[in-house]
Parts: structure tokens; sequence; C-alpha cells
């Protein structure tokens, strides 16, 4: 009972990794049509920024309120270099899918390298909270703090960036967009301003997965992103493109599956796994778990 109780949570945590990651991804696809393979850029940039303010930026540091501190910085890093991206390299290809998807793989590859370049290829140790380190009985389970803390910080995403959709002018547009971006562009709104706006919403989730998948890791290193962008985009084509509440339903499933399966199977089983159910949405429900299905 002890070990279902700790996989449950452990596989939770990792599903709150996911979702921040494809949150983002999703709204970026719903409403802008961008396949954005420069995704896990945002989160390299997040973290490594957040590693370098933990030990340089004045007022941030590994515990307490530097270490928000440090959070913050990277998250407002990886903000802003998803609206750098949006506005010097989609902005002026937006309809031009195959020219999107060249520039963003592109950005990918070079963002990694210029990483490695600047800090290296191996893994770093992760500046970390001590109480990160530390685990929490819960049930009998002695659960990683640095899970628990990712979902938490999942939930909390969520419940913004619903509230955000639901209860904001430009939310309003995001959501129209999203179901009728022709309607909304005859009727004079301006959604590029909206899609910038996503670019950094998403950025900004990436950046903050970025430095808390770094805590729950322990390590930071220029490949993080483009790993945890994998199975980011199988959340998102699972959960429906361009479904929020879908890529967590899909977070879930994907983190569990991952966790319980690599746990009673054999080690890498669990990825296998994932793209098994991935290869069954498809076929069964192509528009995914939250998806509509497209009309003519």
């Amino acid at each position: 009972m002890d070990a279902i109780i700790l996989l449950t949570l452990t596989g939770l945590g990792l599903a709150a990794l996911y979702f921040l990651v494809a949150s983002g991804l999703s709204l970026v696809f719903g409403l802008a049509d961008v396949l954005n393979f420069a995704h896990g850029l945002f989160l390299g940039v997040g973290a490594y920024a957040t590693w370098w303010a933990a030990g340089n930026l004045p007022g941030a540091g590994p515990d307490g309120l530097g270490f928000v501190v440090a959070v913050a910085f990277g998250v407002a890093a990886g903000t802003l270099m998803a609206v750098l991206v949006e506005l010097v390299l989609i902005r002026p290809l937006y309809s031009r899918t195959i020219e999107q998807v060249l520039v963003t793989v592109g950005l990918s590859l070079a963002g990694v390298a210029l990483l490695q370049a600047t800090w290296g290829a191996d893994a770093r140790p992760f500046p970390r909270p001590e109480w990160t380190r530390q685990v929490t009985p819960i049930l009998g389970a002695q659960v990683p703090n640095g899970g628990l803390l990712l979902i938490v910080a999942a939930t909390l995403v969520l419940g913004a960036i619903l509230a955000f959709l639901r209860w904001t002018r430009y939310g309003l547009i995001i959501r129209a967009g999203v179901e009728n971006r022709e309607m909304v562009t005859a009727l004079g709104i301006d959604v590029r301003k909206a899609f910038t706006l996503v670019f950094a919403i998403g950025g900004a989730a990436a950046a903050l997965a970025g430095a808390l998948g770094s805590v729950y890791f322990g390590t930071v290193s220029p490949q993080q992103g483009g790993s945890l962008l994998i199975f980011a985009f199988i959340v998102v084509v699972i959960g429906g493109m361009g479904s929020v509440v879908g890529s967590a339903y899909a977070a879930v499933a994907v983190g569990l599956l991952q966790q319980f399966v690599n746990y009673y199977g054999t080690s890498g089983l669990g990825d296998i796994c994932v793209v098994a159910l991935l290869a069954v949405v498809l076929l069964l429900r192509p528009q995914g778990i939250a998806g509509k299905v497209a009309t003519a």
C-alpha cells in the first residue's frame, strides 16, 4: 500500500512537470496554429537563469525568499525569450507551417548548442532549498518534497490560466480565437497581441517547469528541455490540441502510467506504454480527450 501511494504521488509530480510544459504548447497551437518545437528552449533558459541567479543575483539564493527571487528571475527570462521568439521569428511566418517548423526546430538545436557552449554539456548540480531534498510522510509513504512542490505549482498555474481565460478580456479573446480565429479578426480585434500574450504565458509556464524540474531532478543540463518536450507534445495530443484542461487530464494519465509501469515492469517500459497510449488515442479519438471533432 505504501508503494502505491508513493508511486501515485510521484507520478502526479511527474504529471505536474509535463503539464507545466504542455499547457503553453497547447495554448499556442490552439490560438496561433504554431507547432513550437523551440518550446523546450524556454524551459532551458528558465532553468539556467534560475541556476545563475541563485548564485549571482543580489537577493537571490538557494533558500527561503532568495529561492523565490531566483525562480522569479528564471521565469522572467523564459517569458522574455518567448516574446522575442514570437515577435522576431514566428510573427512573420504565421500561416506558413513548413517555415515555422524549420525555424523552431533550428532554434531549438541552436539553443541547446548555445547552452552547451556557455555552461558545458554536462549536467550541473542545481542549488535548491534544503526542504526540497527531504521527504514528507503521507499515509505511510515517504514522498519527496520536490514532487509535492511541482504538484502545488501546477495546480496553481492551471487555476490561474483558467481564471485568466474565463474572467479577463484577453482571456475571452484567446478562447474565441481558439474556437474561430477568422470571426475574431472580422470583429476588428487585433489577435496578434493575443498571440504574443499566449507565447508569454507559455514561456513563463515552461520556464517555471525548468526551474522546478531542476529542483525535482537535482541537476540542470542543456538537453533537459528537449527530453521533456517530447512527453509534453504527447500530452498535448492526447489531451486535445488547444485544450488546457485536456492537457491536465492527459498529463495525469501519462505521469501515472509511466511511473507505475517503470516500477512494476522494466526500466523504459513506461515510455513505450506512453507511446502506445498515444497511438490508441489517435486511432480511437484523434481529436484527443477534450478536443472537438473537426467540421467542414
